[in-house]
């Protein structure tokens, strides 16, 4: 079990590690420059998302106030997008970019883009291998049983597939954001901040699946070297 705890592999976490951390820094920071400047649109988050919804067919999507930073999300089972406090109401550059962004899972979702329809049938199977795979990789180490290894492994595999699947979601929501508010006539000043917004967010998942593959990798390493002394 020393072993396990301290070995050369975790040096592969860290580019996944300084990645996270530069990317957070880089979401804290655009969000808040960009917050501050009021969209001479005159909408809040929440207006340009109904706006957005209901000119691409979205008309059912219904909108929501949740609490918390940077919680946005859109619910494709129950039909809903969820705006944070800090985008719902505010007339921000940044809250103007964010609600497109949901906006543009939305259309995603009418338009049954592959790409989402994939990852929502994933989550039940990544969730439950990302909760297994240490456990069972784990055990495997401890009794010397490979094939639990290897299962633990294939476990975490979901997992990082579905963070791999999560890339092409999130960038195309944001490129939808950013054509929808380009077409509809954001000043190019608005949307330089928006793409920033955006791109530090886009950095997030990037640094995300980075994390998961590096992992990944760890354990087939430690796995083959367990292998070699057994």
């Amino acid at each position: 079990m020393y072993g396990y705890y301290y070995d050369p592999t975790y040096l592969l976490l860290i580019p996944g590690i300084i990645l996270a951390l530069v990317a957070q820094g880089m979401v804290s920071s655009a969000f808040a420059k960009w917050s501050a400047v009021p969209s001479k649109t005159g909408v809040t988050g929440a207006q340009l998302a109904r706006r957005i919804l209901d000119l691409n067919g979205c008309e059912t999507v219904e909108i929501e106030r949740v609490p918390g930073k940077l919680t946005d999300n859109f619910d494709p089972e129950n039909g809903v997008l969820r705006l944070s406090d800090e985008v719902y109401g505010s007339r921000s550059v940044a809250a103007l970019g964010v609600a497109a962004h949901e906006a543009g899972h939305a259309i995603q979702d009418a338009q049954d883009y592959a790409p989402l329809r994939l990852r929502s049938r994933l989550v039940p199977v990544a969730n439950i291998g990302s909760t297994a795979a240490m456990p069972l990789f784990l055990l495997g180490i401890v009794f010397s049983w490979e094939p639990l290894m290897r299962i633990g492994i294939y476990c975490f595999a979901l997992a990082v597939l579905f963070y791999l699947v999560t890339l092409p979601v999130e960038f195309n929501a944001s490129g939808r954001a950013v054509a929808i508010l380009d077409a509809g006539g954001l000043p190019e000043d608005e949307l330089a901040g928006v793409k920033a917004v955006l791109r530090a967010a886009a950095l997030t998942y990037v640094a995300s699946a980075l994390q998961a593959l590096l992992q990944l990798l760890r354990l087939i390493l430690l796995s083959q070297s367990r292998r070699r002394r057994d």
